[in-house]
């Protein structure tokens, strides 16, 4: 018969696992954004980010690599705006077709806008007001405040396009939305607009 004791230490012992996967998972995250990082910077500065065609061409030289390369990029893109957003859309459909730049931009998208939630909850006002700028950041707060259901503005702003859902995924986790409750969202209403994009850019390059 196991006992207290044994239950106990077994507890204990969970909590460090999960601990330690925690920290795992986090260097981990902070290994794939510095790499990611490294190369945003030499794309940047090299000029790939100055028109569509340049910065398509720099995800096809990363070449069996590529469509991780723009699913990180648009990981980044999604907490860290650096380029116009549609230029993702278009790189993933013209390189990939319709399906596979759906993928990558769906997964990096999604993913980027979870960890713009988790960061504003980590981080506080402060952090995300050094990623929005003030005048924007208040205008959406103020904008989502008059609405009576936050839950819908969210759903419809993360499903339609040329929304502030950048702004409010970060707002999500300033004022605490349920974590299951902001992943629902972003998981159901995110790929519809993404799909129709690539779709679209698929067609036309």
């Amino acid at each position: 018969m196991e006992t207290a004791g044994g239950h106990i230490s077994s507890g204990v012992r969970m909590k460090q696992r999960e601990k330690r996967l925690k920290i795992y998972l986090l260097i981990l995250f902070l290994l794939l954004l510095l790499v990611t990082g490294v190369f945003l910077a030499i794309g940047f500065f090299r000029g790939y980010f100055g028109s569509l065609e340049a910065f398509r061409a720099y995800i096809g030289t990363f070449g069996p690599f590529a469509p991780l390369m723009l699913t990180a990029i648009q990981t980044m893109q999604a907490f860290l705006p650096i380029i116009p957003s549609f230029f993702g859309f278009a790189a993933g459909s013209g390189l990939f077709g319709a399906f596979g730049g759906f993928l990558c931009n769906y997964i990096g998208i999604s993913l980027g806008s979870i960890i713009a939630y988790y960061l504003a909850r980590r981080f506080g006002i402060r952090f995300v007001k050094q990623i929005i700028p003030e005048k924007k950041y208040n205008a959406v707060v103020e904008w989502a405040a008059s609405k009576k259901s936050y839950t819908i503005i969210l759903f419809l702003s993360i499903l339609l396009p040329l929304a502030p859902d950048c702004a409010l995924c970060y707002f999500s986790g300033l004022i605490n939305m349920p974590t299951k409750k902001y992943i629902l969202i972003i998981m159901t209403a995110k790929p519809w607009c993404i799909l129709l994009y690539s779709i679209f850019f698929s067609n036309v390059l």
